[in-house]
């Protein structure tokens, strides 16, 4: 693990919101000492990373890609704040007088906190466009629905109004043209210093994608490439700024440098889903799919994030490509990211468990089983199936805004069925007990992102369905403790439920499980106020750039 600096709360990071609306005046607020205590604690949700790393391991040629690879990664991240936020951002950030809601405001990239289910925190502001500004905030659902176009639901497009006021649908690479031609340029430039094939292969495909909207070629050269040890990912990948139908994509970026040494041990995981995926607790139907054999596992070091991916609560592992087809032939790719991770172990979630676990069982919480446990959160991604069992649809197009919750529902699940069964074969070190208590902490850490985030509501159902079936107690002070056998049966239980819906593609059911188990009650709202009393903070924020890591 290289070194990484943990500081205070003052990164000049970006990162996320959506929608677009027009502000009123700002009022100034009468009791000053009041909001600068608010703004205080809104800042304080956030502990700042520096995001530096050893560089010396690299070749002359890999040091000079990187550069590039950052402007190529701030184009993505403008491209974002539109996406996110529907109007200049230069003239949303100058209309911030207060310079701790304007630094807050970068870290959200518009006015809605996505840590406190986007809660507007500027004045003028009312409630954040499900939409973002992927649709026109006048558009409602029936007028979409309504709306003859067969390429409406495209992940790569806007829709907007012509000179008549009808919809009409714009492609990125149209759309965002000059932005996008200059990130190609820039991504062509680091391929020139790319000697290794696959690298410099899938730099030359990504920078054709951004101008041709075709991505579906860069992700199987994404997937083919193996002995890279700088990696880029970057374009319009997730869809979860889109809460009203989640269709569209977002644009994001990563720098990545592998951990060669890591990489290596965790390579056997990947081979085994297969013999996983057999062995999943539910009907053969709803594993019929086979995982694909060309997935790998590595693990990373960030040196910068971008766009979507650094908005709000930060990722610590990637699963891509999203591309059904492409998972379907070729698996998918999982990307630990090792210096974030143990960031947000060391700075969030053992002082997360110092508070809320049982004294008995807070010895069980430790860095190896939080990394396997995203880690085969992500691996689990590749488990289940990614068509409903009639073969009509994907499951994502079948769940709609639901899709994302119930996908990280099923990793999360299904990652630490994965682990128990992989502790019964002895392929993975450690204890039970370990795995499931850091698991325990890991929800209330997770769940502390608000109820909006795709993760959060996962994380929920799986809190109440674990509280239901009895696998932890909760005592009156507050402490939580492990029923290790209840809670074996639950996962299995959840297991099946999660699949079976994905499976059936079957939009109600999904809608009644999050509705009812996607909720926060009211002793763990007590606890999370308890632990926010503690300052403990939610997420992280980061000081990252060229600068940063010493290079022009």
């Amino acid at each position: 693990m290289k070194k990484i600096f943990i500081f205070a709360c003052s990164a000049l990071l970006l990162a996320s919101c959506g929608g677009k609306q027009k502000p009123k005046t700002q009022d100034t607020p009468k009791d000053t000492t009041q909001k600068m205590s608010t703004e205080d604690a809104l800042l304080g949700k956030y502990t700042t990373v520096r995001l530096e790393a050893d560089l010396s391991t690299l070749t002359e040629n890999e040091r000079k890609m990187i550069p590039l690879l950052i402007d190529a990664a701030m184009i993505m991240d403008d491209l974002f704040w539109d996406q996110a936020l529907g109007e200049p951002k230069d003239e949303f950030l100058a209309k911030i007088k207060n310079e701790k809601l304007k630094q807050f405001a970068i870290y959200n990239y518009g006015p809605w906190d996505r840590l406190d289910d986007n809660k507007p925190f500027i004045e003028g502001y009312g409630e954040k466009p499900k939409g973002a500004n992927f649709y026109p905030t006048d558009m409602d659902t029936t007028e979409f629905k309504n709306w003859k176009n067969s390429e409406k639901a495209g992940l790569y497009s806007v829709i907007r109004r012509d000179s008549k006021g009808k919809l009409i649908l714009a492609n990125y690479n149209e759309y965002y043209k000059k932005q996008l031609d200059s990130a190609a340029v820039l991504i062509k430039m680091a391929a020139q210093f790319a000697d290794e094939p696959g690298l410099n292969k899938y730099l030359h495909l990504r920078s054709e994608a951004l101008s041709s909207n075709n991505y579906q070629p860069s992700d199987i050269a994404w997937m083919e490439m193996k002995n890279n040890r700088i990696d880029f990912v970057v374009g319009p990948i997730e869809t979860y700024e889109d809460a009203l139908y989640g269709y569209r994509t977002s644009f994001e970026a990563y720098v990545l440098i592998k951990d060669m040494e890591w990489s290596k041990k965790l390579q056997k995981y990947a081979a085994m889903l297969p013999e996983l995926q057999a062995g999943l607790p539910v009907d053969a139907k709803y594993k019929s799919e086979n995982p694909g054999s060309n997935s790998d596992l590595n693990a990373y070091e960030v040196v910068y994030y971008a766009g979507h991916g650094n908005s709000g609560g930060k990722t610590i592992a990637i699963n891509l490509p999203n591309d059904e087809d492409v998972q379907l032939k070729y698996g998918s790719r999982r990307l630990q990211l090792k210096n974030v991770m143990k960031a947000k172990f060391d700075q969030i979630l053992m002082p997360i468990a110092k508070e809320i676990m049982d004294p008995g069982q807070l010895a069980y919480v430790n860095f190896d089983a939080f990394f396997s446990n995203v880690m085969f959160h992500e691996v689990a991604h590749g488990l289940g199936i990614k068509k409903t069992i009639d073969g009509k649809k994907f499951v994502r197009e079948a769940l709609l805004k639901h899709a994302s919750a119930l996908e990280e529902g099923k990793a999360d699940i299904l990652g630490l069925y994965m682990i128990t069964e992989l502790l019964k074969k002895g392929e993975i070190e450690g204890k039970q007990e370990e795995f499931y208590v850091t698991f325990m902490v890991s929800i209330v850490r997770s769940v502390r992102f608000g109820a909006a985030d795709s993760h959060g509501k996962a994380n929920m159902i799986c809190f109440n369905h674990f509280l239901e079936q009895g696998a932890f107690t909760r005592s009156e002070d507050g402490k939580y403790k492990v029923n290790f056998d209840k809670m074996k049966a639950a996962m299995t239980s959840l297991t099946a439920l999660i699949l079976t819906i994905q499976g059936d593609g079957d939009y109600n059911k999904a809608d009644k499980l999050i509705n009812e188990k996607g909720v926060i009650g009211a002793n763990l709202q007590a606890d999370i106020k308890r632990i926010n009393e503690k300052n403990i903070p939610i997420d992280i924020v980061f000081d990252q750039g060229k600068e940063v890591l010493g290079l022009k």
